[in-house]
């Protein structure tokens, strides 16, 4: 992983803004506040935010639901498989808090170009915090499997607008997130000596 110490661009910061606005617009819904935007050629074509308690569905991260809407309109436009994969090699992710293992390895072996973002995330994090998933070098074949998917790898670059996404989860976490589960146990109290 790149340090955001290479010269982000105003650019860089522009289209993490309006990531930043998606995971506004995740915690206005209580929902865990990480939002993406996708950039081809400039231009932001797609975005997204997290939806997991909204759908009920654990993989709605994000970075998934921008990549399911540019892969629906694509596929609904005649695009072929390889037309698919040129486009998203030619696309920039921008995304408030690393990406997660899980979509790490969805934006690798779809091709991004390049992915950014604001925090890190020492607890699941695909993009060096847990893994290094963005480099190619990453991949070991799976045993008892003849066919491992494709992987190409990105360049990844975090701590833009760092302060600002950590701000977010800092919100949700003081807020207490009444979609949690209940513990099963109860709280233990930490004896006095």
């Amino acid at each position: 992983m790149e340090s955001p110490s290479r010269s982000s661009s105003s650019d860089d910061y522009r289209y993490m803004q309006l990531a930043i606005e998606q995971a506004k617009l995740a915690l206005e819904t209580l929902e865990v506040p990480v939002g993406c935007v996708i950039v081809e050629s400039g231009e932001v074509i797609a975005t997204g935010r997290n939806r997991t308690t909204e759908t009920r569905n654990a993989t709605r991260h994000a970075e998934m639901e921008a990549i399911d809407d540019l892969l629906h309109r694509w596929q609904k436009n005649g695009l072929t498989p390889p037309q698919v994969a040129e486009k998203f090699s030619k696309c920039n992710l921008y995304v408030t808090c690393e990406p997660c293992i899980m979509c790490a390895g969805a934006l690798s072996i779809l091709g991004f170009n390049e992915v950014y973002f604001g925090c890190g995330n020492d607890k699941f994090g695909g993009c060096g915090s847990v893994l290094s998933l963005h480099s190619s070098s990453s991949q070991t074949p799976q045993s008892g499997s003849s066919q491992s998917p494709p992987k190409r790898g990105f360049k990844c670059t975090g701590g833009i607008m760092a302060s600002e996404a950590v701000a977010l989860f800092r919100s949700f976490y003081e807020q207490g997130n009444p979609n949690a589960p209940k513990p099963h146990r109860p709280v233990l109290h930490q004896l006095s000596q």
